[in-house]
C-alpha cells in the first residue's frame, strides 16, 4: 500500500511514522509513506496555500486549486492505482474499525490534513471520495488525525503483525460493532505475581486452559 499525506507541517510526522510498528512495516517493504508539504503546489513566490474565507469571518481558508494540483500529482505518482481521497475534517464520517478494514484493501490512499478555519468546500464535493473525523472535538489540524488513520490501517495489513494479536485486541472480537462494542479486551497480568498486595488472579495461574479460556470471556462480556 502506498500511503500520501498532504500537509503543512511535514514535521510532525517524523516521529510516529520512524518507530515501532509503521517503521516496521516500511523496512518490510509493506507500505509505503510520503509526506508532501502542500506548499510544493503553490505558484506564487510567497507559496500561499490559503485565502480569508469569501462573505468574510475569521481565520484563512486552504484553496482548493492547490489542493487540486497536489493530489492530481500524487494520482499519477501512484504506479497507475486507483487512489482513495481522505480529507480530514472535523465534520465528517466518525472514523472507527470498520472504517480501517475498509481502508485497508485500497492500494493508494491520499490523506488531506486539513488547517486553520478549514478548506475551500469544493475540495468536499469534487476531489475528496470520503471526508473523516476521528471524534467529536476539534484539533490544530488534520495531521494528528491524519497519522490515528494511517497507524490503524497500517496495522490491518497481512504480514504488519501476527493474525492472532488481531484476533484478540479491542475491537476485533465482534465483526459487528457499530456502535462499537464496549470493553472488548480482557485483562491481562504479567510478573510480579504479586505486588503490593494486588495479586493476579488465581485461574490465570492454574494452568488450566479451559478455565482460562472462560474467564476471559465472561470478562469480555461483563459489562
Amino acid at each position: 500500500m502506498r500511503i500520501d499525506i498532504l500537509t503543512l507541517f511535514p514535521k510532525m510526522f517524523a516521529g510516529p511514522f520512524a518507530e515501532s510498528i509503521v517503521k516496521r512495516a516500511q523496512d518490510k517493504g509493506l507500505i509505503e509513506i510520503r509526506i508532501h508539504n502542500l506548499r510544493e503546489w503553490a505558484k506564487d513566490k510567497h507559496k500561499t496555500v490559503d485565502n480569508p474565507p469569501y462573505g468574510g469571518g475569521a481565520g484563512m481558508i486552504l484553496r482548493v486549486d492547490v489542493i487540486d494540483r497536489a493530489v492530481s500529482t500524487l494520482k499519477l505518482k501512484g504506479k497507475r492505482q486507483k487512489a482513495k481521497v481522505i480529507l480530514m475534517d472535523a465534520g465528517g464520517k466518525t472514523f472507527n474499525q470498520g472504517s480501517a478494514r475498509k481502508l485497508k484493501k485500497e492500494k493508494h490512499l491520499i490523506l488531506i490534513s486539513g488547517h486553520y478555519e478549514g478548506v475551500d468546500y469544493r475540495v468536499h464535493e469534487h476531489i475528496a471520495d470520503e471526508v473523516i473525523s476521528i471524534g467529536d472535538y476539534v484539533l490544530t489540524g488534520g495531521e494528528i488525525p491524519a497519522m490515528v488513520v494511517a497507524d490503524s490501517v497500517i496495522r490491518l495489513i497481512p504480514g504488519v503483525l501476527k493474525p492472532e494479536s488481531l484476533l484478540e485486541e479491542s475491537f476485533s472480537l465482534s465483526s459487528n460493532f457499530s456502535p462499537p462494542i464496549s470493553n472488548t479486551e480482557y485483562p491481562q497480568y504479567t510478573k510480579p505475581e504479586e505486588y503490593r498486595g494486588w495479586r493476579v488472579p488465581e485461574v490465570l495461574r492454574s494452568g488450566d486452559h479451559g478455565k482460562i479460556k472462560r474467564w476471559r470471556e465472561k470478562q469480555i462480556n461483563r459489562f
